[in-house]
């Protein structure tokens, strides 16, 4: 099913998830009250389980409420990459109260399983109760993964899920309490243990799947390869590596080293990583953020010896002995390739008016070029600038 998602950066995504969970605080009130009173008085076990699990729905919907509220704060000096991750750690414990209560459930249940004669009948209230139930939370279920999908929030989603894993268990009830009233004492029991195994199933899994967010998992294999690719299609990148991706509640980030043309200018390779995370973020609506770091063509090569090398102080240091005997540069343009430095060295057009002056002059310094210890090569030339 398609849905017509909601940029990350509206303002209305926080009216909607605010008006999504309360309309789940409501029901989950209302469900609660009438499941465990009915349940009580009818003597159903499951269905007061049921109830339990929808008063477990109602704590993490609060939680949800809370952390819909601080996650859309902006970044911060404390903060820098935002509040996103408050999303990631409410699913986290919204998972970890999920399995506390089925566990307790099925604890319960199977206690009461060992004393199976003293239990008493179950009314047929119960299961009128358990199908008003049932209808009601598969209808919230499909709301809210609804907005879920369209704010493109696992925090929402996840609890939509949740509500739908209570739609399952009140299926389950409905069974169960058939079941005892068709003369099958134990089912009531079964059904409750049953709801029980279900509850902890899905928190696991959403536990996990935010765990696995909080220790920075990357996106998946065929997420990590469209990046990839829709980098390296940008004009100007030779290639890349070190591609990483990380979560960030419903959105990513991605940290990429492109290889670029040595020779080219710092402004231009910065003009390339702009074009690059530009793209991306274009292409890819889930990326929050791209870190383009540049380097050279010959990564490998240039980052073997670039400690090797002298800075920019020492290097025009070795290069005046080349220069020897022609006027200070107005320009000196350093590239560290293959272990070595290529220099290019510029000096005002009218101080060489004519070819053979700089003919002669890049014969000399190609003479003295030879066994030089940092230069490969020394290009000389002549700025030309417009006339004013």
């Amino acid at each position: 099913m398609s849905h017509d998602h909601i940029p990350y950066d509206d303002p209305q995504r926080y009216v909607l998830a605010n008006r999504c969970t309360w309309v789940s605080v409501a029901a989950n009130v209302l469900l609660t009250l009438v499941q465990i009173v009915v349940g009580f008085f009818a003597h159903s076990q499951s269905l007061i389980a049921d109830g339990i699990h929808s008063l477990s729905d109602l704590v993490c919907d609060f939680l949800v409420l809370v952390a819909s509220h601080h996650s859309k704060n902006p970044a911060d000096e404390g903060h820098p990459y935002g509040h996103g991750r408050v999303e990631t750690a409410t699913s986290f414990v919204l998972g970890t109260i999920l399995v506390g209560t089925g566990g307790a459930i099925m604890v319960a249940a199977a206690i009461k399983l060992q004393h199976i004669g003293d239990l008493p009948p179950v009314a047929p209230l119960a299961l009128w109760v358990a199908f008003i139930a049932l209808a009601a939370k598969e209808a919230l279920f499909r709301y809210m993964l609804h907005v879920g999908e369209r704010l493109r929030s696992p925090m929402l989603i996840a609890n939509a899920w949740h509500a739908r894993s209570d739609a399952a268990s009140s299926l389950v009830v409905a069974v169960g309490i058939g079941g005892n009233l068709l003369g099958f004492v134990y089912a009531d029991s079964v059904a409750a243990i049953l709801v029980g195994f279900m509850i902890v199933r899905m928190g696991i899994v959403f536990a996990w799947d935010a765990f696995q967010e909080l220790i920075d998992a990357g996106l998946s294999i065929e997420e990590v390869d469209s990046i990839r690719q829709t980098l390296i299609d940008t004009p100007g990148v030779k290639s890349l590596h070190d591609l990483r991706t990380r979560r960030m509640a419903h959105r990513a980030l991605v940290d990429a080293h492109i290889l670029v043309d040595p020779r080219i200018s710092v402004s231009e390779g910065h003009h390339i990583a702009e074009h690059a995370r530009s793209r991306v973020l274009k292409s890819h609506p889930a990326v929050a953020d791209v870190l383009a770091h540049i380097d050279p063509e010959d990564d490998l090569d240039h980052d073997s010896n670039a400690q090797r090398m002298p800075e920019r102080a020492a290097l025009l240091l070795h290069l005046a002995p080349l220069l020897d005997g022609l006027p200070e540069p107005q320009r000196v343009v350093f590239h560290y390739v293959a272990g070595k430095v290529e220099a290019e060295v510029y000096w005002p057009h009218f101080l060489f008016e004519h070819g053979a002056a700089l003919a002669e002059a890049e014969t000399k310094v190609a003479k003295r070029l030879i066994d030089n210890r940092y230069f490969s090569s020394v290009s000389l030339n002549c700025l030309v600038v417009p006339a004013q």
